[in-house]
């Protein structure tokens, strides 16, 4: 898609969010109509956090009385300054900096967290009532992962705190979560996720290209390409679709020509389960799996997965390399998820002991 589009945005509160300053006035009113801008924003899918120079718990707590607390992820209210805070939100949310606005009534705010992050869009407070007609705050599509991405990111920050005080090897916590993912064709009704998630994935995507919802389906219908999607459960509640891969298969060999996955799983092999998967249907196959990789200045964890998995380097031109790797070696899936495979509407549980 040509528009850059917003993943977060950030919010100030006084003169911003609320007319007047909640350390002169306890009774600051919300400015009209930026409760339903906020509202609507959430169930596009776009996340939304703060970046305010207040008293923590006065702002919380006004928040609370307006019914808005529970919609900011990571919301930064102290006395530091705002591009730092703009920093710390989009670490903990695990985005581009180019994906985050930020909104704010002061000129010296917008000016600071510009020149810092030269890639945030800055917008004035006057802007907020527009903010949903602008084409970087409009998806193409609204899918249910998108309606509920802000509540599958709060059950993140609670696996996150249950992670940090988890004393022992990472395989060891990632067994109590009771991790179950599916893999399967991907389905007329996924590809409005399909497509968005090839569009909002960067960090974690082997070549970097995007398709659009037509260009998915061509694959779909197609006798010589396979469209897998990933989901993901654990105890805390769906991760949604998590993942993506194509293949094209041919009579020696196979092309893995894109694998991608959710920033938000990075920590839980996802990667490696699904690779693992199309090696091992490769040799049931009896032909070799290729896998295209097209360098870009983030996607090297995905380089790293490949090799880690024993494909090896067989063509490089500039930043597009070919890898190649014999399916000899078909590794188990990892014990502590179990896998689920969806062939021809029938599922074939594959659970790891």
């Amino acid at each position: 898609m040509s528009e850059h589009k917003i993943k977060v945005l950030i919010w100030d509160l006084d003169n911003t969010l609320w007319d007047g300053v909640l350390l002169e006035d306890k009774s600051v009113s919300l400015k009209p109509g930026v409760k339903d801008v906020i509202k609507e924003l959430d169930r596009r899918g776009i996340l939304q956090s703060i970046a305010s120079k207040n008293a923590h718990d006065d702002a919380m707590a006004k928040l609370k009385e307006f019914s808005l607390d529970e919609y900011f992820l990571y919301p930064q209210i102290n006395w530091n300054s705002k591009s730092e805070s703009v920093d710390t939100i989009t670490k903990s949310i695990n985005v581009g900096i180019d994906t985050i606005a930020f909104i704010d009534d002061q000129p010296f705010e917008r000016e600071e967290v510009a020149f810092v992050h030269k890639d945030v869009l800055c917008l004035e407070d006057s802007e907020a009532l527009s903010l949903l007609e602008r084409p970087e705050f409009m998806p193409r599509f609204v899918t249910a992962d998108s309606k509920n991405r802000r509540l599958m990111y709060m059950n993140d920050i609670e696996r996150n705190k249950q992670e940090e005080s988890f004393s022992g090897p990472a395989d060891k916590f990632l067994a109590t979560l009771d991790l179950k993912m599916t893999l399967s064709p991907a389905s007329e009704e996924d590809l409005k996720r399909a497509e968005e998630l090839t569009q909002r994935t960067h960090q974690l995507n082997t070549t970097g290209y995007t398709y659009n919802y037509d260009e998915l389906r061509e694959f779909v219908e197609s006798d010589d390409h396979d469209l897998l999607i990933a989901s993901l459960s654990d105890k805390y509640g769906t991760y949604g679709k998590i993942g993506l891969c194509l293949v094209e298969r041919g009579q020696k060999f196979w092309t893995l020509k894109l694998l991608l996955m959710s920033c938000r799983v990075m920590s839980r092999g996802v990667g490696t389960v699904m690779i693992n998967h199309l090696i091992s249907e490769a040799n049931k196959a009896g032909v070799t799996l290729r896998a295209e990789f097209v360098q870009t200045d983030r996607n090297r964890m995905m380089f790293i997965t490949y090799r880690l998995g024993n494909f090896e380097i067989i063509d490089q031109d500039g930043d597009k390399y070919m890898l190649e790797n014999n399916c000899q070696n078909v590794a188990e899936t990892p014990a502590y998820v179990s896998l689920n495979v969806v062939r021809n509407e029938r599922v074939d549980l594959v659970e790891a002991v």
